[in-house]
């Protein structure tokens, strides 16, 4: 039967020329199963680095390595992590047990990486530690142990799954007499019961308790007292092992994520509060924004983006008003059934003095129907715009612009009061709020509206009108609504009498607006995330670095590559999400307080799930290089790190 362990001629040498370094020098050597073996030798010998190569922490760098008589040097990472994973356990001098865990959770972290389900693991856990004295303190971490307790953890995380090889590293280096007896007693105990043994020690009295003992000196090895003919003297259990699912990883990386974190709180905190702030910033700067722009945008459609304009006049004449008689009411009443139009407004305009006592000022009058005020989203500074019944009535009634009101009644009391319009009195019902001028220099304010009924009856005198004006529901169907306004018109005057005109320009400005909002508000963001990601990453760095000693521990145990990078990985979107969330609630507490305030908020539901997943693929992205430089660590490296 072929050896369990054998070496071929293995070299391991580190550096190059001068600074060469050859820690085994040709070593072979074979070791049977269900063998009790020590290797002895002075610091510097190269018995770790023997013990390194034997449990697939490291490689040869020359000769062969054989496992059952399969060689095994051209592994990969995660074939090696399999081999340490089911056929070796470590017993290491400093016990390498997880500071942040206890003694429960420390024994079970080979069986996580093997896959096996948590009632099972923490069933056999618990056995362990009880037959090695030590059940009464599974809920204990290692500060809160003895340092015989410890290897004794050690031992049972060792075993945890059933593994055929123990490999001891100096174990009782770091105990006293009486814990060193107790501990050579119990690896006898697990020798006779079948399992391979390989003591790694200094202490020749200890290499003593050895069936067989190999001494090894400068790389070589120098004798060796032979193999035992034993036979393997045990059978093993059927072991519940399986690879683990990604959603295993998941939640075992979870687990261990908020245990790693809870152990520096307050460094976890601040990490946090980056991302806190990031988050915050941006639900609370959207819902500001969004408010914001609906505010600027509504603004923007008082100017009349959400207008149409019919004119008189075939396609290419230039319209002089009331030149052109092609347009009338009826025509503005038919285009106010049509889908997506909000007001259809006849509009006839001529110049007229108007006469306030001993004042007169000569302005535009328009006649217009009561839907005006609707389709100019335009408001009352006072009074009241005229009604439908005054426009039936022809009722004689005006609305004055806050110019005209301000030229003719600069005391300010025109509401009931009346104004002579080509010498016939009208009652004036309201004044409009002031808008100003127009980007062309118009003063919007310099205007008198009348009803179109009474404008056509007592001022001009003819029944055609000098435009319709439509107001649209939704700005996105404006040109789906102007096509249908075309044909209806087209279809009433049996020919192309009229020309229709858009608000393109003023549509174009909102758009612009938007997207200037979008590209302000998306600045913010990110920048504020990528403080935030800068953080995740610096803690995630400085976690790798304190926790490399760990890290080599769980490569020990069996870890893969990408258990490590599942692991450091999903710490990192622990943190994103943990900030993402508390983010939220503070940037919609600040949104709700500002709003209390005055300030116009809009909140969506959008900005939230954009604020949270960022802070989600923050945590990713910047985790994933210290999660990387985990994964890619050497074994040996990592565990003699301090």
């Amino acid at each position: 039967m072929s050896a369990l362990l054998e070496l071929q001629n293995a070299e391991r040498v580190y550096g190059d020329g001068e600074t060469q370094v050859r820690a085994l020098d040709g070593v072979s050597l074979s070791i049977n199963a269900g063998e009790f073996v020590a290797i002895v030798g002075q610091s510097g010998s190269g018995k770790s680095t023997l013990m390194n190569i034997l449990g697939c922490l490291d490689k040869p760098t020359g000769g062969a390595y054989n496992i059952r008589g399969h060689n095994i040097s051209d592994l990969d990472a995660d074939d090696f992590a399999a081999l340490r994973r089911d056929t070796f356990g470590f017993v290491f001098q400093r016990y390498n047990l997880l500071a942040n865990a206890t003694a429960l959770e420390n024994v079970e972290i080979p069986a996580i990486y093997a896959g096996v389900d948590r009632e099972a693991r923490e069933l056999r856990a618990g056995e362990l530690l009880a037959k090695l004295g030590v059940g009464d303190r599974s809920t204990h971490r290692p500060n809160e142990l003895s340092g015989g307790q410890q290897q004794r953890v050690s031992i049972a995380r060792a075993l945890m799954n059933d593994a055929e090889v123990i490999l001891a590293d100096e174990p009782t280096g770091a105990l006293d007499s009486s814990s060193s007896g107790d501990l050579l007693e119990l690896l006898e105990e697990l020798h006779a019961a079948g399992r391979t043994i390989i003591l790694i020690t200094h202490d020749t009295s200890v290499a003593a308790r050895a069936k067989r003992i190999i001494e090894i000196k400068d790389g070589k090895i120098v004798s060796d007292t032979g193999a035992a003919r034993t036979q393997e003297a045990r059978e093993q259990y059927q072991k519940q092992q399986s690879a683990p699912t990604i959603i295993d990883q998941i939640g075992e990386a979870v687990k261990m994520a908020f245990r790693s974190l809870r152990a520096n709180l307050f460094r976890t905190s601040l990490t946090m509060l980056g991302v806190i702030i990031g988050v915050s910033a941006v639900v609370a700067m959207l819902a500001i924004g969004e408010g914001s722009q609906k505010q600027v945008v509504a603004s923007i459609e008082t100017m009349g983006s959400n207008l149409l304009f019919v004119r008189p006049g075939a396609p290419g004449t230039r319209m002089r008003g009331s030149a052109i008689a092609t347009l009338t009411t009826a025509d503005a009443e038919a285009i106010a059934e049509l889908d997506n139009v909000v007001a259809a407004v006849p509009v006839r305009s001529g110049r007229e003095t108007l006469r306030a006592g001993a004042l007169d000022y000569q302005t535009t009058v328009d006649g217009v129907s009561a839907d005006w005020p609707l389709a100019q989203n335009w408001k009352m500074a006072e009074g009241t715009f005229f009604s439908a019944e005054d426009q039936i009535a022809y009722h004689a009634v005006v609305v004055l612009g806050a110019t005209v009101a301000n030229n003719l009644f600069p005391d300010g009391n025109a509401i009931g009061n009346y104004v002579f319009i080509g010498g016939a009195p009208f009652e004036i019902a309201g004044i409009l709020a002031p808008k100003g001028a127009t980007a062309w220099g118009q003063d919007m304010d310099d205007v008198v509206l009348v009803p179109i009924t009474t404008g056509m009856m007592r001022l001009f005198g003819q029944n055609y009108l000098s435009s319709i004006t439509i107001a649209v529901d939704d700005t996105k169907r404006i040109a789906e609504t102007e096509t249908s306004a075309h044909a209806l018109v087209l279809s009433r005057h049996g020919t192309e009498d009229f020309q229709i005109r858009n608000t393109a320009s003023l549509l174009e400005s909102v758009e612009e607006t938007q997207s200037t909002f979008a590209m302000l508000l998306g600045s913010i963001a990110a920048i504020s995330l990528l403080v935030g990601g800068i953080g995740v990453m610096n803690i995630m760095l400085v976690n790798v670095s304190e926790r490399t000693r760990e890290i080599g521990v769980r490569m020990a145990t069996g870890a893969r590559r990408s258990d490590i990078m599942v692991q450091f990985n999903t710490e990192a979107l622990v943190v994103g999400g943990l900030g993402g969330l508390i983010g939220l609630a503070l940037g919609l507490a600040i949104s709700l307080t500002l709003e209390r305030f005055g300030m116009s908020i809009s909140i969506t539901p959008e900005p939230a799930i954009l604020a949270f997943g960022s802070a989600l693929a923050i945590g990713l992205i910047f985790g994933y290089l210290p999660a990387r430089k985990a994964a890619r660590l050497d074994p040996v490296i990592a565990l003699a790190s301090e």
